[in-house]
């Protein structure tokens, strides 16, 4: 399938090969450096009534093997256009929101060198949320086959469209690294919606000394989500019953429930050591929201000791549901009502509690991780790790669950990941 997305990216390619050719043949034109990164995988899950995927994909692994869940392919274009201005565009070919492959602008931006600590770039940026955000999707800079999902799923922006500002000092041995970056953002997620962001400020703050890194960071956005068949269907058949048959409180749940610049906050703070062949990594993270999506915390501790060329590691991550909207849908209406009352209250409520187990994609769940990364080349690692995830109180972060799934799971992935 060709998509939109696609034919933007290979559009935008086009140009940037040509550009490169060109830098060869023309003496004082800008050079273009090509650089890129990509993951071949394959994953698999011990189940049938469920499919394993990372966040926001819209289908997974079952009893199958699939490549499509950890796999993905990403180009890199800089170009220096004089001594404190260059230029940067980034695509990546991933399964994300869709069923098949797609191709997606993740970067593209003009960034001024102001000073040797001050740099503002504008445009197209990574939204830096987590400790690992710039690089999430490149898998040979991250230890583990994948970022932990209990803590990854709660933002489902990667980019945001605006601008960033770093400032970089060091303090005696410690150097300190402050990133503000402001924008919007349209994203699409699996169900075929959108979710906007509007008005995104994010602050990153991060230090490092030796073999440590401390990374705190905060976001706040409003937050819209379009294009929701499902949930306009709800929210309508909420108003309706209230007006119909005059019950007060429905039509407040659908206005709390409703997802219009609704505010949200984001805060996470993460450790990272590695020192001495021993390798730990560990963050926690909360959202908030003012609307039906919900309230959670995450966090998640990764452990590993490198044996010349290999590295076995072992994490436990966990994502916990803080709040939900209360349902105040009546469980049935009184004597004297139309027959069709109390059926049509069983479906509103239905409907309400689906999405409060749930909310955008997210559910209560834990992992534990076991794996092994082996560095057998230049800029190529290949890794194997097994996870054993298990949802609490609902279907977790599992796509297209049977009804009544909450099993525990085995997933095995083996994945070759490289850059050049």
């Amino acid at each position: 399938m060709i998509t939109k997305k696609r034919v933007i990216a290979t559009l935008l390619a086009l140009p940037l090969a040509a550009t490169t050719a060109h830098a060869q043949d023309s003496a004082g034109f800008p050079a273009v450096k090509i650089s890129g990164f990509g993951t071949g995988a394959l994953t698999w899950a011990d189940t049938d009534k469920a499919e394993f995927a990372r966040p926001n994909q819209a289908s997974g692994s079952s009893n199958n093997i699939r490549t499509g869940v950890d796999s993905n392919l990403g180009l890199q274009a800089d170009m220096p256009v004089n001594s404190w201005l260059s230029l940067t565009a980034q695509g990546l070919v991933r399964k994300d929101a869709e069923d098949s492959y797609g191709a997606e602008l993740s970067w593209a931006f003009a960034k001024a060198r102001i000073s040797d600590e001050l740099s503002v770039r504008v445009g197209r940026v990574g939204l830096p949320v987590f400790m690992i955000s710039d690089y999430r999707n490149v898998g040979y800079a991250n230890h583990m086959l994948r970022p932990p999902a209990e803590v990854y799923s709660q933002v489902p922006f990667n980019s945001i469209d605006g601008a960033d500002i770093t400032w970089q000092h060091a303090f005696g041995d410690t150097s300190v690294t402050t990133q503000l970056a402001y924008g919007n953002v349209k994203s699409p997620v699996s169900g075929g919606i959108h979710i906007k962001g509007k008005g995104i400020a994010a602050l990153n703050v991060s230090a490092e000394h030796g073999p440590f890194t401390v990374r705190a960071g905060h976001a706040t956005a409003k937050v819209s989500i379009d294009d929701s068949v499902s949930l306009n269907t709800l929210l309508g058949g909420l108003r309706t019953a209230g007006a119909g048959y005059r019950f007060a409180q429905l039509a407040p749940l659908a206005a709390e429930i409703e997802v219009s610049e609704k505010r949200a906050t984001f805060s996470s703070l993460g450790l990272a050591m590695d020192w001495n062949d021993i390798v730990v990594q560990t963050e926690f993270a909360k959202r908030k929201t003012k609307a039906y999506i919900n309230d959670t915390s995450a966090w998640y501790v990764m452990g590993g000791y490198r044996i010349g060329k290999f590295m076995p590691y072992v994490s436990h991550s966990r994502l916990k549901i803080d709040g939900t909207v209360a349902n105040t849908v009546p469980a049935a209406c009184p004597a004297g009502y139309p027959a069709a009352c109390t059926p049509t209250l069983q479906a509103l409520g239905a409907g309400v509690r689906r999405l409060s187990n749930t909310g955008v994609g997210q559910g209560e769940q834990s992992t534990n991780t076991i794996g092994v990364r082996w560095d057998f080349a230049s800029s190529v690692a290949l890794k194997a790790q097994v996870d054993r995830v298990k949802p609490k109180n609902g279907t977790g972060l599992f796509t297209n669950p049977q009804p009544g799934f909450n099993d525990t799971v085995t997933v095995g992935a083996v994945a070759l990941d490289f850059v050049f």
